[in-house]
C-alpha cells in the first residue's frame, strides 16, 4: 500500500534524525502543528478511553476517505498521534482496517521508545478511528 504524502514525509524526517533525542525533539514539534480542537469537540464522547492521558479523537469522511483531528494533554502524545494522524490521512476504510500500528512506529524509529501503555493507547485511537470508520 502506498503511503499518505503526509507519512512519507513523516517517514522521510524521522529516518533521517540521528537518534531518540533528536527524533523525541521532532514529536513535540510535530505535536505543535496539531490543529486545535474546540471545547466542543473536547466532549466524553470524543474522548478515547484506553489511554492514560486524556486523547480526544474527531474524523469526517469526504469523498469516500477519512480525515481526523486529535489532541491530547500530554505533549509526547500529542506528537505520536500528529505521526498517527499523517499515517491514516485520506485513507479509505478498507486501508485504514490494514494499517499496522507497530510497524508504522517502528518505521519511523519510534517503536523502541514506545512504552506498553503508549502502545496500548495509540492502538485503542486507531481502533476508535476504525469504529468511526464502519
Amino acid at each position: 500500500m502506498s503511503l499518505p504524502e503526509q507519512a512519507r514525509t513523516a517517514l522521510d524526517t524521522f529516518t533521517a534524525a540521528g537518534g531518540w533525542e533528536q527524533r523525541a525533539r521532532l514529536l513535540m514539534q510535530w505535536g505543535e502543528r496539531l490543529d486545535a480542537l474546540t471545547d466542543a469537540e473536547r466532549s466524553d464522547a470524543n474522548r478515547v478511553h484506553g489511554c492514560e492521558s486524556q486523547v480526544w479523537l474527531v474524523g469526517e469522511m469526504r469523498d469516500g476517505h477519512w480525515y481526523f483531528r486529535a489532541t491530547s494533554d500530554a505533549r509526547l502524545i500529542r506528537g505520536l498521534l500528529a505521526v498517527l494522524l499523517a499515517r491514516v490521512e485520506g485513507l479509505a476504510a478498507e486501508e485504514l482496517a490494514t494499517v499496522d500500528l507497530a510497524a508504522w512506529f517502528n518505521q519511523l524509529g519510534l517503536g523502541r521508545q514506545l512504552s506498553p501503555s503508549r502502545s496500548n493507547g495509540l492502538n485503542a485511537v486507531l481502533k476508535k478511528m476504525r469504529e468511526m470508520a464502519l
